[in-house]
């Protein structure tokens, strides 16, 4: 079941991919770079900026790349968004469709020590 659902996830993913890189490409973008944020059980793709800045990204193909970019983080990290979570950013160089994942996790760390009769 979970390989299913793995194979079904990278199929989604490369066709998203693929959508994204055309539609951008056409409006004459080279980088993508987008932030991301989770924890607790939540997350979210926050700034977005893009390559040359002087374009402009149509709100539902904005959408759809905050989309991919947490898919990838997802792909490469499933759950990251849970307890104490992590961050980062994929930077996606549209000219030579390469992708490029910063991660950081987040944890809590405890140390105890217990001494008795010294």
């Amino acid at each position: 079941m979970m390989e299913k659902w793995r194979l079904e996830r990278e199929e989604k993913l490369k066709g998203d991919r693929a959508t994204l890189l055309e539609q951008l490409r056409e409006i004459g973008l080279t980088e993508i770079t987008a932030e991301y944020e989770g924890s607790g059980d939540s997350g979210h793709v926050g700034d977005i900026t893009d390559q040359p800045a002087d374009r402009e990204v149509p709100e539902d193909v904005m959408d759809r790349l905050k989309d991919f970019a947490w898919d990838v983080a997802y792909d490469q990290h499933p759950g990251f968004e849970n307890n104490d979570g992590a961050y980062g950013s994929v930077e996606w160089d549209l000219t030579e469709d390469s992708i490029t994942l910063d991660h950081t996790m987040r944890y809590t760390e405890t140390c105890n020590t217990y001494q008795e009769g010294l």
